[in-house]
C-alpha cells in the first residue's frame, strides 16, 4: 500500500467567518472533526496541520495532529493558492510520502469513509494523477448568463448557438450533467507537486460525494446551517473520543 499523509491546512485570518477553524462546532473546534476524520480513516502515516498561528497549532496538537513548523505569513493570505502552502511543507517533512491527501476543516461532515473510499479508487484509476470531490450543479451554467457593462443587454455564458433547443430553455432534467468541485477530499500523488507545479496534476478522476458530505462552510450562513444539521441529527458528525479543547 503507497505511504500517505493527510495535510489540513488551517490558516488563522478567516474574513468571512473570524476564528473559523476553531470556532465550535457542537462542542469541538471545526479543525477537531478533520483530525478525527483522517484518523479514523485509518489509511495515513501521519496527520500534518498547516497553519500559521500557535494558538491553531495548540489545538491541533490537543486533538493529535502534528504540527511540525509553523507556515509563513506569505502562504497564509487570503489570496494564496494551496498549492505554494502544499509545495512549501511536503518537502520539509522529515519522511517522503506517496501520496498526500488534503482534508479540510471546513467540510464536518464528511467521514472516514469516504477518505477510504477516495484513495480505493484513486489506486484503482492508475491513469490519474489525483482525485477531487464533485456533485451535481444546481444552477447549471447553461442557464448562466453574462450582462453587459452598462447593463442594457445580455448572452448566455456558454454559447448554445448550435443546439435546436438552448440550454436556457429547456428544463434541468435534459441538460447535460455538469458538476461542481466541492472540498470535501482531494488525494494526488506527491510527484504531481514537483512535476506539474500544481496540487492536483494533468488527470484527475472525479470523486462523487453524496448527501451532506460535500458541504463546505465559507460564511456564517454555511456555520449556521451546519448547527442546523448537527443538532437536529440530520448530519452525522465523527465522534471525538477525547474531551473538548478547554477555553
Amino acid at each position: 500500500m503507497p505511504s500517505a499523509v493527510a495535510l489540513i491546512g488551517a490558516r488563522a485570518g478567516s474574513e468571512r467567518v473570524p476564528g473559523k477553524n476553531v470556532r465550535r462546532l457542537a462542542g469541538h473546534p471545526l479543525l477537531a472533526y478533520a483530525i478525527e476524520t483522517a484518523r479514523q480513516s485509518g489509511v495515513f502515516e501521519r496527520i500534518v496541520v498547516s497553519t500559521d498561528s500557535e494558538q491553531i497549532a495548540k489545538v491541533a496538537r490537543w486533538y493529535g495532529a502534528d504540527v511540525p513548523f509553523l507556515r509563513p505569513e506569505e502562504h497564509a493570505t487570503s489570496t494564496s493558492p494551496d498549492i505554494e502552502w502544499i509545495a512549501w511543507t511536503l518537502p520539509r517533512l522529515e519522511e517522503r510520502y506517496d501520496l498526500y491527501a488534503i482534508v479540510r476543516a471546513t467540510n464536518p461532515f464528511r467521514g472516514p469513509d469516504v477518505i477510504r473510499r477516495g484513495l480505493e479508487q484513486l489506486l484503482a484509476t492508475p491513469e490519474a494523477d489525483s482525485i477531487r470531490a464533485v456533485e451535481l450543479v444546481k444552477q447549471h451554467p447553461g442557464k448562466m448568463w453574462i450582462v453587459d457593462e452598462v447593463g442594457r443587454l445580455m448572452r448566455p455564458l456558454l454559447d448554445q448557438s448550435h443546439l435546436d433547443v438552448a440550454w436556457h430553455a429547456g428544463q434541468y432534467q435534459a441538460l447535460p450533467p455538469v458538476y461542481v468541485q466541492n472540498s470535501a477530499l482531494e488525494i494526488a500523488w506527491t510527484r504531481v507537486v514537483e512535476a506539474t507545479g500544481t496540487r492536483e496534476g494533468r488527470v484527475l478522476a472525479p470523486y462523487f460525494t453524496e448527501g451532506y458530505e460535500g458541504i463546505n462552510i465559507d460564511d456564517e450562513d454555511d456555520f449556521e446551517r451546519a448547527e442546523e444539521l448537527a443538532g437536529s441529527g440530520r448530519a452525522r458528525l465523527v465522534d471525538i473520543p477525547r474531551d473538548a479543547y478547554p477555553g
